[in-house]
């Protein structure tokens, strides 16, 4: 019989590494983070008002829990016990009361929390249970309303409330803000930003995923004095709603509006999601930072990140290699 295995963590191994983030955008960094580290935290974003999450959420006054779980299942042992804990989290029932859709990891955590009354203290139990190689954490201690001030291609403008509203909005979002406008940041996460080596920002949906984590003042307050070096790493093709027509640039220049004071050192780009390489190469430079070109996608063509070949991007990051080829610079890749 399998015997749970212990904390990955615990052997302290590699550069500590704070992953921002939420949903596939999140799962993905980390399922590559793990092959290059096990000192992994998550910093999920806690603002889900859709689905599973968002009926908890309504019901029981609750953070939703539904990214955490993702998040949590992407670091899970690889091994019998990990994998098998981890297609427990993400079974969803299917029927035709009040079960339906519900996935017993977001049951699971919410439990916990209930028995535990404590957020984190819930997660690091899951995060035993599953082996978990690294912590996952949320981004804010109370449930956050992503709000949006969207303009259409008839010029008309309106804001548009709610994660999943503004996710699938079909206008062009200008600014973004949270309610609360002051929400108080999870400790646990701050201190993990301050002690970090590595921050990595994105993928994911932009505007309900990435940035909400840089409106929260206490975790961008963090990542503006921490000592840790950031990695943005972009999306391999625009989302349709909240991103749809965005070029690669304007993806950091969102950032940097919303907050100007991030100090961003690499940019990682798969070639192939690029419109124009020296438009994107001097963006990158007046944010001050590098940029590093690598095919990060999946061979089959799927617009979704291969775990093995965003490590070795992230690899050639922490180990200084930044060459491109198709740079200006003209490295070798």
């Amino acid at each position: 019989m399998s015997v749970p295995p212990s904390q990955r963590a615990a052997r302290g191994s590699g550069p500590a590494v704070v992953a921002l983030g939420g949903g596939h955008g999140l799962s993905a960094t980390l399922s590559a983070l793990r092959l290059m580290t096990d000192r992994i935290t998550a910093v999920v974003t806690v603002a889900d008002d859709g689905g599973s999450s968002g009926r908890l959420r309504d019901e029981l006054g609750v953070l939703p829990p539904g990214d955490l779980r993702m998040a949590l299942a992407a670091l899970c042992d690889d091994s019998e016990w990990g994998r098998t804990w981890r297609d427990v989290l993400q079974h969803r029932f299917a029927s035709q009361g009040p079960l339906d859709r519900h996935a017993v990891g977001n049951l699971l955590i919410v439990a916990l929390w209930e028995l535990l009354d404590d957020t984190v203290e819930g997660l690091d139990w899951v995060g035993r249970l599953l082996g978990a190689r690294g912590r996952v954490l949320p981004m804010a201690a109370v449930p956050l309303q992503i709000e949006a001030d969207v303009v259409h291609a008839d010029g008309t403008a309106d804001r548009v409330r709610g994660q999943v509203s503004v996710a699938t909005t079909g206008g062009r979002i200008e600014h973004l803000r949270l309610e609360p406008t002051d929400p108080p940041a999870c400790p646990e996460a701050v201190a993990a930003i301050e002690e970090a080596d590595w921050v990595v920002l994105g993928p994911g949906s932009w505007y309900t995923s990435v940035m909400p984590h840089l409106l929260v003042p206490g975790l961008r307050d963090a990542l503006q004095r921490t000592q840790a070096r950031t990695i943005v790493t972009l999306n391999l093709s625009p989302e349709s709603g909240e991103t749809e027509g965005m070029r690669a640039e304007e993806h950091l220049e969102a950032l940097h509006a919303h907050a100007p004071g991030l100090r961003v050192d690499a940019v990682v780009a798969d070639p192939g999601a690029v419109d124009d390489v020296d438009v994107l190469s001097d963006t990158t430079e007046r944010l001050g930072a590098q940029l590093l070109l690598r095919q990060v996608g999946r061979g089959d063509g799927t617009p979704m990140h291969d775990p093995l070949r965003l490590a070795a991007a992230f690899r050639d990051v922490v180990e200084g290699f930044l060459g491109d080829v198709g740079t200006r610079a003209g490295g070798a890749g």
